[in-house]
């Protein structure tokens, strides 16, 4: 017999199901439902409020474009910060960098870390790096808290509903600029251009407002909604796309290449149109 088959309703009028093996997990939080899946098709994956985060199958690429293209458009990344990713994806993409001194995660649901911890080991393992430091708190008021502290900033965040919904407001935005150095980095991802063209052009021209550099950039993630994703970066300096990508550090990465920084900002009209809109 086969096993249960778990449903995400990814818009009101489409939805992604796959074929379950096990149920590794499940708990009702002060934020919102976690649970850890084990999948034919994706092998094991984080849900929260029954929507999909990551997946073993797939998370490298997500991971890989929220931070390696800013920390390698950055000439010296030396502290960054993640507000979100409480799986640790990111944050183990971040130490691999040999410039970078610190890297502090803040998720405000401490249960999202101990889970990955347990049942996501290959993408929480940068949690046992000594460079990092986890703060179990809320994101804005780190934020609002850390002027001019860092060189990246990094909004690895859920859908823009929730504990979340704040993570995409322009104000937000205004305190990562005054949290930044002033040659300081900011990226976060911004969904979907086929199904969220309204969050794409309203955070698009709240960032711009604020950042004097501000570029999206693409991945393709099997799991995401339309498959292809968007990630937007506000730089007060270094535009991503005059890197010398002969000077990139040699990174252990699996999606990631120079090359695929470059080709990455290479947008498909619609999106061109979109962004323009």
């Amino acid at each position: 017999m086969k096993g249960l088959w778990i449903t995400e309703y990814q818009t009101p009028e489409m939805k992604l199901s796959c074929l379950t093996k096990k149920t590794l997990h499940h708990e009702i939080t002060p934020f919102q439902e976690l649970a850890v899946i084990d999948t034919e098709t994706f092998g094991r994956m984080l849900l929260l409020d029954g929507v999909i985060q990551t997946t073993i199958k797939d998370e490298f690429v997500y991971h890989e474009m929220i931070s390696l293209v800013a920390l390698n458009t950055h000439k010296n990344p030396e502290r960054v910060l993640v507000v979100g990713g409480g799986d640790g994806g990111t944050i183990r993409e971040i130490v691999k960098h040999p410039k970078v001194k610190s890297a502090t995660l803040v998720e405000i649901d401490g249960a999202v870390v101990e889970a990955s911890k347990k049942y996501l080991p290959e993408i929480a393992a940068g949690y046992a790096n000594p460079k990092v430091e986890v703060k179990i708190e809320d994101g804005i008021k780190h934020i609002n808290e850390s002027k001019g502290k860092y060189d990246i900033i990094i909004v690895d965040s859920t859908d823009p509903v929730g504990p979340a919904e704040g993570l995409f407001a322009k104000d937000f935005y205004q305190g990562i600029y005054d949290a930044l150095k002033e040659e300081g980095i900011f990226v976060a991802q911004t969904e979907s251009p086929y199904f969220n063209e309204d969050l794409i052009k309203r955070t698009g021209k709240d960032i711009a407002d604020i950042f004097p550099i501000k570029k999206l950039f693409l991945s393709y993630i099997p799991t995401y909604p339309g498959g292809m994703w968007s990630f937007t970066m506000g730089s007060k300096k270094y535009d991503p796309e005059k890197v010398d990508i002969d000077k990139f550090p040699q990174l252990e990465t699996r999606y990631y290449t120079p090359e695929i920084h470059k080709s990455a900002f290479v947008l498909p009209k619609f999106v061109q149109e979109l962004i323009k809109s």
